[in-house]
């Protein structure tokens, strides 16, 4: 942080002045975490459209988060991404100063404002007439893809969108499963199957199946971002998987218990 040039500030939460420092970064604001923290909260706490179960405690923004003299559903999508992105930034010291891993967890913060927005502006897209198809091609994707992941389909039986029938957590879990497989964790991958998939596709024949997609698409590189959704009575999500001579992804589907249901390694269209 850096007062350079700028004697006499006083910390923005607690009003005790500030000491000079020279070098980089930015002008400082706040005299150290915890009034930073403090801040913070004071500004959700003026912004009553601030879903508090949807705002994560730490850093993150999200689309219901904007200027205190601008109703968020007011503005248009872009903007709204936009100031969620500087909520999600508030604090954050200059790049030079973070470590790898702390810099992981900044672009996670951004990627997840990102995809919020990418949500409301496909459905404002739709709104306006546009067709999955020529959304799934702006995407690089299908229609049936982008329809997946950013569609908000009725479940014939009850009327419930389906995307709010979703299973928390099991974006992030398929993520764990797929890497345990990726790294030859054989028992753990499946610890979770329910009792089908227990018989079906044990430990060892788990390690021949990942042999053989090894043995067709080359050496495993990586992951992209999961995608959950809802099919029927399964959340079923969608990880890209990389891999050194081809792109696959990895279909993970949970039961209502919670349970693996299936697991697939699919070639990308």
């Amino acid at each position: 942080m850096a007062n350079a040039g700028a004697p006499g500030r006083r910390c923005s939460a607690c009003g005790r002045q500030l000491p000079e420092h020279i070098g980089p970064g930015r002008i400082r604001l706040y005299c150290d975490a915890t009034c930073r923290s403090r801040a913070r909260r004071a500004r959700q706490g003026r912004r009553e459209h601030v879903k508090v179960n949807l705002t994560n405690q730490g850093r993150e923004g999200n689309l219901d988060s904007a200027p205190d003299t601008v109703p968020a559903n007011n503005l248009p999508v872009l903007s709204r991404v936009i100031a969620a992105a500087r909520i999600a930034l508030d604090g954050v010291p200059t790049a030079a100063t973070l470590t790898p891993l702390q810099t992981v967890d900044v672009v996670r913060s951004l990627a997840r404002v990102v995809e919020d927005g990418m949500r409301e502006a496909v459905q404002q897209a739709r709104q306006a007439g546009q067709t999955w198809a020529e959304i799934g091609e702006l995407l690089g994707t299908t229609r049936q893809a982008a329809f997946q992941r950013f569609g908000r389909p009725l479940d014939p039986r009850t009327g419930v969108p389906m995307a709010e029938e979703i299973l928390p957590g099991t974006a992030e879990r398929a993520a764990v499963l797929l890497a345990d497989v990726a790294e030859r964790r054989w028992e753990q991958a499946t610890s979770d199957f329910d009792q089908r998939m227990a018989k079906a596709l044990d430990a060892r024949r788990l390690a021949v199946a990942w042999a053989q997609v090894v043995g067709t698409a080359g050496e495993y590189q990586g992951m992209g971002e999961p995608v959950a959704r809802q099919a029927g009575d399964y959340t079923v999500v969608d990880v890209p998987l990389r891999f050194e001579a081809a792109e696959m992804t990895g279909r993970v589907s949970y039961d209502r218990a919670g349970h693996v249901a299936g697991l697939f390694f699919l070639n990308q269209p």
